[in-house]
């Protein structure tokens, strides 16, 4: 993709080319399996209208990113069941995204992480205890580096620590997850749709630790938690668009143009799909650093440990 026209500095607040110039800062950020180059901001209406509302009233912006969840089960992908490296990097890029976009967009702009393990946990196969520590080590990470820009919104703020994580998980489900053949009916019928569910099949194969049937009955049985997955995905979209109302949506998963949601590539990756949370970092010798799952960045470097936890890898 060809870099986007560089925003005007000092915009005025409310001026029409201000939602334009917060969208030309994170196209150069965006993730998609779209073919062609040179987007533009007028490419994407859905955003501009979403930008229109808090630029002309010189408001702060605030966008959502569900994602965040807590570590893939494979121990053949990450590090461990804590965050590290990977989440270190990610957290202080979408702090610095925002300090970019208040250079064009002067009230500024926060992201509020909507850390969804507890919504999928019974589907991925993670106890709740990990997703609780990932949690709140997420929240000491944003805190212990200063990132002031970012808030974590998760399922102890819609019901609080009452219920159990399994009545909660009911609650989403019943209250806001679509019915499950018409989403089957749009995965057979629209591409970004099946190409979401295939990514998610293909990430919960990957996962699955041990499984004690074969390889086509564990295929089959990712194949239905991959439709429960994208229920309760689009649950928690709807339930934190009630919470955040007139939110940007941000996405960790690729989209098309045209989308609602628009894509956001946190690091850089071979695959379009890798997140810190499926990965772990490998630190080249000139200083670029990229995802990999570990099995791939162990045969590449050698560990770096912070604060007696593997944090990541360095090449050479």
């Amino acid at each position: 993709m060809t870099s986007p026209a560089p925003p005007r500095p000092g915009a005025p607040v409310g001026h029409p080319a201000g939602g334009a110039a917060v969208l030309a800062t994170l196209l150069p950020y965006r993730r998609t399996l779209d073919t062609g180059h040179g987007d533009t901001p007028d490419a994407f209406p859905a955003q501009l209208r979403q930008l229109a509302g808090p630029v002309a009233a010189g408001e702060p912006i605030v966008f959502t990113l569900p994602g965040f969840p807590c570590k893939s089960p494979n121990p053949a992908k990450v590090l461990g069941h804590l965050p590290d490296e990977g989440e270190r990097l990610a957290l202080r890029f979408l702090d610095a995204l925002c300090v970019r976009i208040a250079a064009v967009h002067p009230p500024g702009a926060r992201i509020v992480i909507c850390s969804d393990g507890h919504v999928f946990s019974d589907l991925i196969q993670v106890p709740d205890r990990h997703i609780d520590a990932y949690a709140d080590a997420l929240r000491a990470l944003i805190q212990d580096e200063g990132l002031t820009r970012l808030d974590v919104f998760d399922l102890r703020q819609v019901y609080g620590q009452r219920l159990s994580h399994d009545a909660k998980r009911a609650l989403v489900h019943e209250r806001h997850a679509p019915d499950l053949e018409t989403l089957r009916s749009l995965t057979r019928s629209d591409e970004p749709t099946r190409r979401l569910y295939q990514g998610i099949t293909r990430f919960l194969f990957e996962d699955t630790a041990s499984f004690a049937g074969s390889r086509s009955a564990l295929q089959r049985d990712c194949r239905r938690r991959a439709y429960g997955v994208m229920q309760r995905s689009r649950a928690w979209g709807e339930l934190i668009a009630g919470h955040h109302p007139g939110a940007f949506r941000l996405s960790i998963h690729p989209q098309p143009r045209g989308s609602a949601k628009f894509g956001i590539r946190l690091l850089d990756t071979p695959d379009v799909w890798l997140t810190p949370w499926h990965a772990c970092v490998l630190e080249h010798p000139d200083g670029r650093r990229e995802l990999l799952h570990r099995a791939a960045a162990e045969r590449l470097g050698r560990p770096v440990f912070h604060r007696g936890r593997p944090s990541h890898f360095v090449a050479g």
